[in-house]
């Protein structure tokens, strides 16, 4: 299986909340992908932290060793289903979360997310959580 990788689960491993490395090292790197908007979702927390030079710093090794995967093949997919979703009564209100959500869709990789609740609406969407409270 090949996956996508929500912010949110990146965000927990760069805080130390989660061992990610030894997750993509079982599933294979090759097989872990992430979003362009979860780069820009990164580097703007890291902008926003208390210490910008060195949060960026970790976002950019962790994304070095990922496959950044573009946005621009989902713009079809995306204006079908920002119409089907509304015309439905179950809007996706925060944009990056449907885009990132059609990108595993059209690519075809399972999304990672701890965030399930947020993409419940997206047909055919196959989601995973890999965080685990203790």
């Amino acid at each position: 299986m090949q996956y996508l990788l929500d912010t949110n689960i990146c965000v927990f491993f760069l805080r130390g909340k989660m061992q990610l490395d030894k997750i993509i090292i079982q599933k294979g790197l090759g097989n872990c992908f992430i979003s362009e908007l979860t780069v820009f979702e990164l580097k703007y927390g890291a902008q926003n932290s208390d210490n910008p030079e060195e949060s960026h710093q970790a976002v950019n090794n962790f994304i070095k060793g990922l496959t950044i995967i573009p946005i621009f093949g989902v713009v079809e997919k995306y204006a079908e289903m920002k119409v089907f979703l509304r015309r439905k009564g179950t809007p996706m209100h925060d944009e990056f979360d449907l885009i990132i959500g059609l990108t595993a869709l059209v690519n075809e990789l399972v999304l990672v997310t701890d965030n399930v609740k947020d993409f419940r609406y997206i047909p055919d969407l196959v989601i995973e959580n890999w965080f685990v409270r203790e």
